[in-house]
């Protein structure tokens, strides 16, 4: 018998190319007798089913597993939205890339069906929490699994950063803007801007700048209890990103703190799963050069 009674079923937003996945999964969950959680945006995209929709916090409290559907945009809103219930994440990439969604689209029937089974490995991912103070007061919070990006937003001119690590000076940073990103981000945005791979295991926070004025100033790995602050120095203005998908719109005097939240989100991996193939696959690290 599966460990997993009740089955949430996440869907990339308004994605009608992902609508005949999710029907076609929910059918195959529920002949196998499980229970069955559509998430309401997703089950709005559906021409028809009598699925039972859940928003966010009930699957929260009712499911034993959420199978995404998407890519990892779709995954990274799904594990912000659930961190705190602690529900796994089981990924089938209908996206383009996917480094979270391990299985392909073509195979997802069975692939969940093993994981059902038992055949799986579960594996812990970290988040960040990040706050925006002013004037003493905190004015914006969010969470993120892969990065917490500062940058120049609109304007075409640089902008000037104060970073401290633990109320320690790191430097004073003129430049497009600044990745703070977890080892699931490390191969997101902060791989674009040269920052180092993190493996998952890493218990570590990269801090990465983004085209730096000074070659001199490079990324840098902290610890991930280390508190990051941001200060934005007069008189720039800059827009802070969450996972790319949040965005804050900070002041000059502003300062952003990051740093690791007390809750992280399990991923589930079928069988055959492995990092460094995937990086292998992804990053296409195994084709030969071209002369």
């Amino acid at each position: 018998m599966s460990a997993f009674a009740t089955i949430a079923i996440i869907g990339k937003y308004q994605s009608p190319e992902v609508a005949e996945s999710v029907v076609s999964l929910a059918d195959f969950l529920r002949q196998r007798g499980l229970s069955v959680l559509v998430e309401e945006e997703t089950a709005g995209a559906l021409a028809s089913g009598d699925f039972e929709v859940a928003n966010y916090d009930e699957i929260g409290t009712r499911a034993d597993l959420a199978v995404v559907l998407g890519g990892d945009g779709t995954m990274l809103n799904s594990a912000r939205r659930l961190a705190q219930f602690g529900v796994p994440l089981l990924g089938v990439n209908q996206g383009r890339l996917g480094f979270m969604t391990d299985i392909a689209r073509g195979t997802m029937l069975e692939g969940v069906a093993s994981v059902l089974d038992g055949n799986y490995t579960s594996e812990q991912r970290f988040m960040l929490n990040a706050e925006v103070w002013r004037d003493g007061v905190k004015v914006f919070e969010a969470k993120a699994l892969n990065d917490v990006v500062t940058n120049k937003g609109d304007v075409g001119r640089m902008i000037e950063l104060e970073v401290k690590v633990d109320g320690e000076l790191i430097h004073v940073l003129r430049a497009d803007g600044l990745i703070v990103c977890t080892p699931t981000g490390s191969t997101a945005y902060a791989l674009s801007a040269n920052g180092p791979i993190l493996h998952p295991s890493v218990a570590g926070i990269a801090i990465v700048p983004l085209c730096p004025h000074a070659l001199t100033h490079r990324p840098i790995t902290i610890s991930d209890q280390s508190l990051v602050e941001i200060s934005l120095l007069p008189s720039y203005e800059a827009g802070v990103h969450f996972d790319g998908q949040q965005r804050f719109d900070a002041r000059a005097g502003d300062t952003v703190r990051v740093a690791r939240t007390a809750h992280s989100i399990t991923l589930l991996h079928p069988p055959g799963y492995s990092y460094f193939a995937m990086l292998r696959e992804k990053l296409s690290w195994s084709a030969f050069p071209r002369h």
